[in-house]
């Protein structure tokens, strides 16, 4: 469903500012596939899915979606594969607007605007069915203004959001970071259900290992702009994050420098 073909990027290059961010990436996700992205500032996590997302053009490689060479095509044609949620649970949703209204937006994405009424009854109601999934009870709460919702709402109605169209790809961009501990949780929880109710294919970059470890089938850390790690199967089920580290020390020849990552 996805391939990333030795992506290059460098950042401010020829200047005393230059940024290898990307340096030869290479990644296979079959249909399906739910992958955890781990490492520490700078390895490169978000600039790989920015690449994928086509925030701006790669260096040198290719990146294929469903087959399809998507690396130059811009950004917002690649809405039509993709679904994306950010860091930032502010970002995705329109606050002034209903939930019922969010919905509808995110449902016609795509699709041609007419002169018809704003939302059918039969369209709420599949909408209700939608928000029950979540458990957080905005099922009745159709007609409230989204900016009155907490953090851990937002975002759980933003991940619902980006995955009614069943995206090809889903990207997660460190999507419970902001949170806290509980909500994140329940965030993580309510991503898994839709990712194994919709068989979706998902890229997740975390800054927990042990959220990194317990969620998805496939697992990658990055260093210095490169995967030095790529574990799946019954070796990511039986994995710790004290054997994470020791094979990234191995693997790197250095330890690993992110006291956020392993104490989260």
């Amino acid at each position: 469903m996805l391939d990333i073909i030795n992506v290059r990027k460098t950042f401010n290059p020829g200047t005393i500012n230059e940024k290898k961010a990307l340096q030869g990436v290479n990644l296979h996700l079959e249909p399906g596939d739910f992958c955890t992205i781990i490492g520490g500032n700078g390895a490169g996590k978000s600039t790989t899915l920015n690449a994928v997302a086509g925030v701006w053009p790669v260096d040198e490689g290719a990146i294929l979606i469903d087959g399809k060479n998507i690396t130059g095509v811009p950004e917002h044609q690649r809405a039509a594969y993709l679904g994306r949620v950010f860091q930032d649970p502010m970002t995705g949703t329109a606050a002034s607007m209903e939930i019922a209204e969010n919905m509808a937006l995110a449902a016609r994405r795509g699709e041609r605007r007419t002169l018809r009424w704003g939302i059918t009854r039969k369209e709420k109601e599949a909408y209700q069915e939608k928000l029950k999934m979540l458990g957080l009870g905005l099922e009745d709460r159709m007609t409230t203004k989204v900016g009155l919702l907490s953090g851990g709402q937002r975002q759980a109605l933003t991940l619902l959001m980006a995955t009614l169209k069943h995206p090809k790809l889903l990207l997660l961009d460190e999507h419970t970071a902001a949170l806290d501990p509980k909500t994140a949780a329940k965030v993580l929880e309510v991503t898994d259900t839709i990712i194994r109710e919709n068989n979706l294919t998902a890229l997740m970059v975390t800054h927990n290992m042990k959220d990194a470890i317990a969620h998805g089938n496939r697992l990658i850390m990055m260093h210095e702009g490169r995967i030095i790690l790529n574990i799946s199967g019954e070796a990511k089920k039986k994995l710790t994050v004290a054997e994470l580290l020791e094979q990234f020390e191995l693997v790197s020849g250095e330890e690993f420098a992110s006291d956020k990552a392993i104490l989260a």
